[in-house]
């Protein structure tokens, strides 16, 4: 069993900063975060496997970093230079393997309750 818990979302103007920090149990393999945006379906954004290797969707590269520290048991996601598309709810989520290159939802088998972002221009 594995609860993960969402923390560090909340509102910032365009081009703002923001953290979300997950706890996480450290015994899965592939670690990831999604999001949903009003009305629209759950979407990767990020993911990193044990090895540390990590994926990116195209609309965050370059602007989001995922990271997992295994001391404090917490992944990471450092979202920079957000703007009002980056609005969503934002889940962690856990797998056993990471999809390498993309993202599956059907790979990831636990869930947090997520945490709301919102970007104001």
């Amino acid at each position: 069993q594995e609860r993960l818990v969402e923390t560090g979302g909340g509102s910032v103007q365009v081009g703002g900063s923001l953290r979300l920090s997950c706890a996480v149990s450290g015994s899965r393999y592939c670690y990831g975060w999604f999001r949903q945006p009003p009305g629209k379906g759950r979407e990767g954004v990020a993911s990193i496997d044990s090895d540390g290797d990590t994926t990116y969707a195209l609309s965050v590269k370059g602007r989001f970093n995922i990271s997992q520290d295994k001391d404090k048991n917490t992944m990471y996601l450092q979202m920079n230079n957000l703007q009002p598309e980056d609005s969503a709810m934002y889940y962690c989520a856990a797998a056993t393997s990471c999809l390498t290159g993309g993202f599956s939802r059907d790979l990831y088998t636990y869930w947090g309750q997520g945490t709301q972002v919102t970007v104001s221009s």
